[in-house]
């Protein structure tokens, strides 16, 4: 059993986190070690849990590894590892198997039980097995169910990680200790009671997630803050990539519905996107049509709104039928009926928002990072699967690979790593309650605007240095702020954003060329060779 005190808790491995990801490494590594998963608000809050479209993988005889491979490079610009890419497709398959082991309800086909195939933009073949258009949360909800009941992990909801604890300390010079470094574990604030706790470990992961929030109009929940982004660099990771940030072309344009998602495979059956007036458009733009890759249709939807002066488009699916609907999109039919339109008879408005964080920590094939015994799995990282831009589908598929890899690593070398010693506990003794919350609030919202007008789905130079500047002086005030008063939930994250803020930026202002899903009107052309950006802290 691990030695826990009010304040201090010790664990083999800390995984922070509770997605897709970071619920199947706990089960991987709960019957060899003792595990504690944290997650910051209920287990259930996460992207895994909305993620709509499905799991790309080759489960079909006319599709093959070589074609998976192929498009996934192609929607990448040519910026993916082609060696990842590979590994991540070969893999796929055994990670179907492992989650329909383990009960998740995908969709079957009527006719022979198999698990039914649609297809979303960027793939040559039907490959995406599904439940439903709710696929995110048959697997979330089936993997937290596994984990509530294993006796050997701690679950610890409405926790989130302030910091990572290293072996190497800062000096008093500001410097650091010239002595091997290695994560040891991590202090969280318990939300519950305003709690900083220490959580030791020999091995830490983290699954927290990408950092679309730092946009004003995004698809994911409030979680997604890039909070293992800024932690991990804070703690001498380096990053890459994070100049490309992927816009989903398809959310509900309804000031209630806080860019509520319309999922990929709408359009993979068939559903056209319009102009106000009715007329089709993507045909102008790229020869899939609706069917191209994310960064294609965003940028064309994008260009349409401007031109026309438009604060939305319109998508189409209701030809199919109401039957065809209805069966196939139950979750997206019943919420966009919340809001007053119908799926079925008629289109319905959109926008595009801000929805998948390409970059993240650099990682090997296994999940680790520049600091020993620190592990980066899922959005947060970044593997070299994506490049420029994620197809569709690939993202679970990543958590699910990567998970079993970074477990695989960890049991391996976790029998000669030591716990660490007792650990200094979080000191509050120089600090206050705030009672300026207002000065939070206010950052968060300026953030948010500038980076959405700035450094959004088309850029230049000039807004990038402008929004440089604005947060440079954000990051004044949030580190007086922090340096002062007690830690909140708010304020953690708060200050990770505009640390990933930055750290975009510098990642946009460093690539001299339009690729992917970053496109800077200095610089209309790609290179003529596909290169990482990577920043060293």
């Amino acid at each position: 059993m691990p030695h826990n005190s009010a304040d201090s808790l010790q664990h083999d491995v800390l995984i922070i986190g509770s997605g897709a990801a970071g619920l199947l490494l706990a089960l991987h590594l709960a019957p060899h070690a003792r595990v504690a998963v944290l997650s910051k608000r209920s287990l259930h809050e996460g992207n895994t849990y909305y993620a709509q479209g499905g799991i790309a993988a080759v489960l079909d005889e006319n599709d093959s590894v070589e074609a998976h491979v192929a498009d996934t490079l192609d929607a990448g610009s040519g910026l993916g590892h082609p060696d990842v890419i590979r590994h991540v497709a070969e893999q796929a398959p055994a990670a179907i198997a492992e989650l329909v082991e383990r009960g998740v309800a995908f969709t079957r086909d009527g006719h022979d039980g198999r698990l039914h195939l649609t297809r979303e933009g960027g793939h040559s073949h039907r490959r995406i097995v599904h439940a439903a258009d709710a696929t995110g949360q048959a697997v979330e909800l089936t993997l937290a169910q596994q984990v509530r009941l294993h006796p050997n992990i701690d679950l610890y909801e409405d926790h989130i990680a302030i910091d990572l604890i290293t072996a190497r300390k800062p000096t008093h010079r500001g410097g650091q200790q010239d002595t091997p470094n290695a994560v040891q574990g991590a202090y969280v604030l318990d939300a519950r009671n305003d709690q900083v706790r220490t959580f030791s470990a020999r091995a830490v992961a983290l699954a927290t997630g990408g950092a679309s929030k730092v946009y004003l109009y995004t698809s994911n929940p409030d979680l997604a803050t890039g909070d293992g982004i800024a932690m991990a660099w804070r703690a001498g990771c380096r990053v890459a990539n994070l100049e490309f940030n992927q816009f989903h072309p398809t959310c509900l344009y309804h000031p209630q519905a806080k860019s509520f998602l319309i999922t990929e495979a709408v359009r993979g059956e068939g559903g056209r996107l319009l102009l106000p007036d009715g007329t089709p458009f993507m045909q102008h733009f790229d020869r899939r049509g609706e069917l191209a890759p994310r960064d294609i249709v965003a940028r064309a939807i994008d260009h349409e709104m401007k031109r026309l002066g438009a604060d939305h488009l319109l998508l189409d699916i209701s030809f199919r039928g109401p039957e065809f609907v209805r069966e196939h999109f139950p979750t997206v039919y019943a919420r966009v009926l919340e809001f007053g339109y119908d799926l079925s008879h008629e289109p319905i408005p959109i926008v595009p928002a801000a929805h998948y964080t390409c970059g993240g920590v650099v990682t090997d094939l296994h999940g680790r990072t520049d600091v020993p015994q620190l592990y980066a799995i899922g959005e947060t990282a970044h593997t070299g699967l994506h490049g420029a831009n994620r197809m569709a589908s690939n993202s679970l598929l990543e958590c699910l690979v990567f998970a079993r890899n970074a477990a695989q690593d960890i049991l391996q070398s976790l029998p000669q790593w030591q716990q660490p010693h007792e650990l200094k506990i979080w000191d509050e003794s120089r600090v206050t309650d705030s009672d300026e919350e207002v000065v939070v609030s206010h950052n968060w919202d300026e953030l948010r605007r500038f980076m959405w007008d700035y450094v959004g789905i088309v850029r230049t130079t000039k807004r990038l240095e402008r929004a440089q500047r604005r947060v440079a002086l954000l990051q004044q005030e949030i580190a007086e702020y922090y340096g002062h008063f007690r830690v909140t939930h708010n304020l953690i994250e708060l200050r990770n954003l505009t640390l990933v803020a930055e750290l975009i930026i510098r990642c946009a202002l460093e690539r001299k060329e339009s690729r992917g899903l970053h496109f800077n009107r200095d610089y209309p052309d790609p290179s003529p060779e596909a290169q990482d950006t990577i920043l060293k802290p």
